[in-house]
């Protein structure tokens, strides 16, 4: 990956890993846009954004996302995705189908990666973007003791709850990137780099990846 180009950087992670925070820290250090799963669905939320609705825009003005992801979602310096606090929107339509909202999120997360560099956490990144000329794709996993352990802390939930979670979660993420993709989020195959946070902090997994970086540099 250049970085003296624009380029994009997709985390995909394990629940209870730390993908989330790392990701967060990463675009920080970068000074790049983060955009996750939440902030998606936010936005969807927000402006109403069924596929129908990004083809009626994309019709009325070529660079459709342009404004409010720059409104939104600002580079670093002036405020970016870090610490987004999401506004809910009222208009939700409830009767889009779900192959109209995987479709919605997938061109808003090209949107954003055409607007310049970013890291983006989840979504099936390294699958919607597989054809960005200027692309890192890495995994984030933890022994589950540890997702067990972080999971009880962020949600507040015994040991067995937490555990049910993570299980649910896995089998839910793992069938949603089959579905589209093909194939499995556990294939190593589909990244370039897989971290295995388990005997480190957030910060020092940001300083690996950062490495990883500079040494993959062009």
């Amino acid at each position: 990956m250049d970085t003296h180009q624009p380029f994009v950087i997709t985390i995909s992670r394990e629940l209870g890993s730390g993908g989330r925070t790392i990701g967060r820290k990463l675009a920080a250090q970068l000074n790049v846009r983060y955009s996750d799963k939440n902030l998606i669905q936010n936005l969807m939320e927000k402006f109403n954004l069924s596929t129908y609705e990004i083809e009626r825009i994309k019709g009325r003005k070529k660079n459709w996302l342009a404004d409010f992801v720059e409104a939104v979602a600002p580079v670093p310096n002036s405020g970016a995705f870090v610490g987004f606090d999401p506004i809910k929107g009222n208009d939700w339509n409830a009767f889009v189908k779900v192959d109209d909202i995987f479709e919605a999120e997938s061109q808003i997360l090209r949107a954003i990666a055409d607007e310049g560099s970013c890291v983006i956490a989840g979504r099936s990144g390294f699958f919607v973007l597989k054809d960005h000329p200027n692309k890192v794709d890495i995994f984030i996993q933890a022994p589950l003791e540890k997702r067990i352990e972080r999971v009880m802390k962020k949600q507040g939930l015994t040991r067995q709850e937490a555990q049910e979670v993570i299980k649910s979660v896995d089998k839910s993420r793992d069938n949603y990137v089959k579905r589209w993709t093909d194939v499995s989020r556990y294939d190593a195959r589909n990244y370039d780099l897989v971290l295995n946070v388990g005997d480190m902090t957030d910060d020092e997994a940001v300083a690996i990846i950062l490495k990883y970086l500079r040494f993959n540099n062009k």
